[in-house]
């Protein structure tokens, strides 16, 4: 038992040391982000549990990045997820990345969580999805949360360089699709647009 006992000691030791470096960097203030600002570094897994780095992931493709804080909110980043499949998918130089952000004690759940959205989600798609727990404060701010819109898609869209070029919080509507589509023509260069 007092083996045991000293097995666990030594391991959250282990885990605690390399969590600071982590948690710096994550844990870095932001300011509510604006077209043309560097994404904030986003650190996490895809759903596959190999590590994920925005906006390293897309790094040289144009990334639309799709955020949600609530359980409801995955309605709307589905909607969106299912448009750019359909509207960019023969297009190599677009990817997307759903973000389900989640606070509190879901960290202790994580397990849970992750086995059931790689049920709910196509095999194909894991490297698409990056669960984040904890940060959801700093990711609220950065990404201009409004209570009183808690289960909208957040979205951003990322040039090539990693700098954002298109902000939108809200449903899937034919509106925010062309803006969307405007904006990423602006961000693709002239030789890879079609």
């Amino acid at each position: 038992m007092m083996i045991r006992a000293a097995i666990l000691a030594l391991t959250l030791i282990a885990v605690a040391g390399t969590v600071p470096a982590r948690a710096a960097e994550q844990s870095k203030p932001v300011a509510p982000l604006a077209v043309g600002d560097p994404f904030p570094r986003l650190e996490a897994e895809f759903l596959t549990g190999r590590k994920a780095v925005l906006p390293d992931a897309a790094a040289g493709k144009s990334a639309l990045v799709m955020m949600g804080f609530t359980y409801d909110s995955r309605f709307e980043i589905e909607k969106w997820a299912e448009h750019v499949r359909h509207e960019f998918a023969a297009n190599p130089t677009v990817t997307f990345f759903e973000v389900p952000v989640i606070g509190g004690m879901g960290r202790m759940a994580s397990w849970f969580i992750n086995s059931g959205m790689r049920k709910g989600t196509p095999k194909e798609l894991h490297e698409n999805v990056i669960t984040v727990y904890g940060g959801a404060d700093r990711w609220k701010k950065a990404m201009g949360f409004s209570k009183a819109q808690e289960d909208a898609a957040y979205l951003a869209l990322l040039g090539p360089d990693g700098r954002v070029q298109w902000l939108h919080h809200g449903g899937y509507t034919e509106d925010a699709a062309l803006a969307l589509k405007t904006a990423l023509s602006a961000s693709v260069p002239p030789s890879e647009s079609r």
